[in-house]
């Protein structure tokens, strides 16, 4: 079974609350139950993390080595700026998928560069919590698991 870790990072679990004109009214544990329903219906194991502390971000995924097979990563605001975050995706070797509530492109300057986006797989951003879904979708119908 295809394993597959989706990490969240700073703020995602003020989602429901947080800024709802922008990210929704939905909260990060009903996210979590959505994705986890489509992944058993797709055949996909999952597991969650959240941080706020970019080093404990890092030590999840530097620990995802060897135990996932993907990683599906909000950066929240370290996107724009975490070299780290997008060093520890690099040196991990494990395809990636960045996804973002909201659409990065179309809001402040500041969130239209992401510094993770080269060293992913792709980014699916601005369709609420089905980005994560489409993320799921993504890694069911890439080549690893057709040939499965």
């Amino acid at each position: 079974m295809i394993k597959v870790l989706v990490l969240n990072g700073p703020n995602l679990n003020l989602l429901g609350t947080r800024e709802p004109e922008i990210y929704g009214n939905t909260t990060l544990a009903e996210i979590n139950g959505e994705i986890e329903t489509l992944a058993s219906q797709l055949g996909l194991e999952v597991d969650f993390a959240q941080s706020n502390h970019e080093g404990v971000l890092i030590d999840q995924i530097h620990g995802a080595r060897g135990k996932y097979d993907w990683l599906i990563f909000n950066g929240g605001a370290l996107t724009h700026y975490s070299y780290a975050c997008r060093d520890a995706i690099s040196a991990v070797g494990i395809p990636t998928i960045e996804v973002h509530l909201s659409n990065i492109q179309g809001r402040e300057e500041f969130r239209n560069k992401s510094v993770i986006a080269p060293v992913c797989v792709g980014q699916i951003s601005g369709f609420g919590p089905r980005s994560y879904l489409l993320a799921l979708y993504a890694i069911f119908e890439s080549k690893g698991i057709r040939d499965e």
